[in-house]
Order: C-alpha cells, then structure tokens, then sequence
C-alpha cells in the first residue's frame, strides 16, 4: 500500500502541474517543473530508489543511507530547473507582439 501511494503522488501532481502549465510561459513551466521536483518528486522518489534497496540488502542503515544520498541529489536537480526557471527570459513571440 505504501509503494502505491509513494508511486501516486508524484504522478498526480506531475498531471495536476502537466494541466495547469498547459498554455503557460516556458518560465512558468521551469519554475513549477522546479518546485514539484524539489518538494514533490524528491522525497517519494528517493524514498521509492532506497527502500526496495534496504529490503533487498537485508539492512535498514542501507536505505537511510541511500536516501541520505538521494535527497540532496534529486533536491540539487529540482533547483537547477528553478534557476534555470528564474533566470530565463521570456521569449516573445514575434507574430504576437505587433
């Protein structure tokens, strides 16, 4: 039961983030790309990633272990996208500005 949360919560907000970036900027669309990775996506991935992987060891220091890795990891990751999110200047479309 736990996998299957752990496994539908990201795909519900990557849906729920998918919809309401529809018809938005490419900025928009960074930054909340950005912010679902980081606090969305990391924690249930990274926890998806070390579990199976302490399980299959036989031993739960592996998995905090491994998770003590991943979280920064995938963190770092979700905050390039937010930087790159940030700093990206919007790009007008020529046809529409005139």
């Amino acid at each position: 039961m736990a996998f299957i949360i752990a496994m539908g919560v990201p795909l519900l907000f990557a849906i729920a983030s998918y919809v309401l970036t529809k018809e938005k900027t490419p900025k928009i669309k960074w930054i909340t790309w950005g912010l679902v990775t980081m606090f969305v996506f990391t924690p249930f991935i990274s926890w998806l990633i070390a579990i199976p992987f302490g399980i299959l060891q036989k031993d739960g220091f592996a998995a905090v272990g491994l998770m003590m890795l991943l979280l920064p990891l995938f963190f770092f990751i979700g905050l390039v996208i937010l930087l790159i999110g940030i700093f990206k200047k919007n790009e007008m479309n020529i046809k529409n500005a005139s």
